[in-house]
Protein backbone atom coordinates (compact mmCIF):
# COMPACT_ATOMS: atom_id res chain seq x y z
CA UNK A 1 0.00 0.00 0.00
CA UNK A 2 1.53 3.56 -0.92
CA UNK A 3 1.27 6.72 1.30
CA UNK A 4 -1.26 7.90 -0.54
CA UNK A 5 -3.19 5.11 0.09
CA UNK A 6 -2.58 5.05 3.88
CA UNK A 7 -3.61 9.19 4.22
CA UNK A 8 -6.87 8.84 2.19
CA UNK A 9 -7.49 5.78 4.05
CA UNK A 10 -7.28 7.57 7.28
CA UNK A 11 -9.34 10.42 6.11
CA UNK A 12 -12.02 8.06 5.24
CA UNK A 13 -11.50 6.90 9.03
CA UNK A 14 -12.03 10.65 10.36
CA UNK A 15 -15.37 10.95 8.86
CA UNK A 16 -16.79 7.33 9.51
CA UNK A 17 -14.71 6.66 12.86
CA UNK A 18 -16.16 9.81 14.60
CA UNK A 19 -14.70 10.94 17.84
CA UNK A 20 -12.71 7.72 18.70
CA UNK A 21 -10.54 8.44 15.35
CA UNK A 22 -9.88 11.85 16.06
CA UNK A 23 -8.80 11.40 19.65
CA UNK A 24 -6.25 8.55 18.89
CA UNK A 25 -5.06 10.00 15.75
CA UNK A 26 -5.20 14.09 15.66
CA UNK A 27 -2.01 16.23 16.63
CA UNK A 28 -1.88 17.93 19.84
CA UNK A 29 -3.03 21.81 18.76
CA UNK A 30 -4.75 20.41 15.86
CA UNK A 31 -7.19 23.34 14.12
CA UNK A 32 -10.88 22.00 12.92
CA UNK A 33 -12.85 24.15 10.82
CA UNK A 34 -16.39 23.63 10.03
CA UNK A 35 -19.38 25.31 8.78
CA UNK A 36 -21.11 27.97 11.39
CA UNK A 37 -22.18 27.55 14.27
CA UNK A 38 -19.26 25.29 15.17
CA UNK A 39 -16.53 27.72 13.54
CA UNK A 40 -12.90 27.35 14.31
CA UNK A 41 -11.73 24.57 16.86
CA UNK A 42 -8.56 23.88 18.45
CA UNK A 43 -6.91 20.92 20.31
CA UNK A 44 -9.60 19.99 23.09
CA UNK A 45 -12.01 22.12 21.33
CA UNK A 46 -12.00 19.99 18.63
CA UNK A 47 -11.74 16.70 20.54
CA UNK A 48 -14.87 17.73 22.26
CA UNK A 49 -16.75 19.56 19.58
CA UNK A 50 -16.53 16.01 17.14
CA UNK A 51 -17.08 13.21 20.00
CA UNK A 52 -20.28 14.56 20.63
CA UNK A 53 -21.70 14.31 17.00
CA UNK A 54 -23.21 11.32 15.24
CA UNK A 55 -21.01 9.04 13.33
CA UNK A 56 -21.32 9.66 9.17
CA UNK A 57 -22.63 7.01 7.55
CA UNK A 58 -21.12 7.32 4.36
CA UNK A 59 -18.73 9.89 2.19
CA UNK A 60 -17.59 9.81 -0.80
CA UNK A 61 -14.35 11.68 -1.91
CA UNK A 62 -13.98 13.13 -5.35
CA UNK A 63 -11.82 15.25 -7.77
CA UNK A 64 -8.76 13.77 -4.85
CA UNK A 65 -5.48 15.75 -4.35
CA UNK A 66 -2.50 15.56 -2.63
CA UNK A 67 0.80 17.44 -2.60
CA UNK A 68 3.22 15.68 -0.75
CA UNK A 69 6.47 16.98 0.75
CA UNK A 70 8.79 14.92 3.18
CA UNK A 71 6.53 14.45 6.47
CA UNK A 72 4.13 16.96 5.51
CA UNK A 73 0.85 15.75 3.53
CA UNK A 74 -2.39 17.67 2.26
CA UNK A 75 -5.26 16.11 1.01
CA UNK A 76 -8.11 18.40 -0.63
CA UNK A 77 -11.20 17.09 -2.06
CA UNK A 78 -14.96 16.82 -2.78
CA UNK A 79 -16.93 15.08 -0.15
CA UNK A 80 -20.51 13.97 -0.08
CA UNK A 81 -21.38 12.52 3.13
CA UNK A 82 -25.02 10.79 5.29
CA UNK A 83 -25.50 10.88 8.23
CA UNK A 84 -28.71 9.30 10.06
CA UNK A 85 -31.68 12.36 10.49
CA UNK A 86 -29.49 14.98 8.72
CA UNK A 87 -29.43 16.09 4.92
CA UNK A 88 -26.15 14.76 2.88
CA UNK A 89 -23.08 17.17 3.40
CA UNK A 90 -21.62 18.42 0.31
CA UNK A 91 -18.35 20.00 0.99
CA UNK A 92 -15.11 20.95 -0.41
CA UNK A 93 -12.73 19.56 2.54
CA UNK A 94 -8.65 19.84 2.71
CA UNK A 95 -6.44 17.96 5.68
CA UNK A 96 -3.26 18.51 6.50
CA UNK A 97 -0.89 15.59 8.13
CA UNK A 98 2.42 15.62 9.44
CA UNK A 99 4.34 12.23 10.08
CA UNK A 100 5.54 11.86 13.61
CA UNK A 101 7.75 9.40 14.55
CA UNK A 102 6.40 7.40 11.51
CA UNK A 103 2.97 7.51 12.35
CA UNK A 104 0.61 10.34 10.34
CA UNK A 105 -1.21 12.90 12.88
CA UNK A 106 -4.56 15.51 11.77
CA UNK A 107 -2.46 18.98 12.04
CA UNK A 108 -5.43 20.64 10.22
CA UNK A 109 -9.00 19.89 8.45
CA UNK A 110 -11.13 22.74 6.91
CA UNK A 111 -14.92 22.02 5.11
CA UNK A 112 -16.40 24.59 2.88
CA UNK A 113 -19.65 23.81 2.27
CA UNK A 114 -20.26 23.69 -1.43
Amino acid sequence: MSTQDDLWGLEEKFWLGGGETFHSTMADGAIIVFAYPAGILQGDSARKGVSGQPKWRSVVMADRTVNLRGDVAVLAYRAEAERPDAPILKALCASSYVRDEGTWRLMSHQQTPA
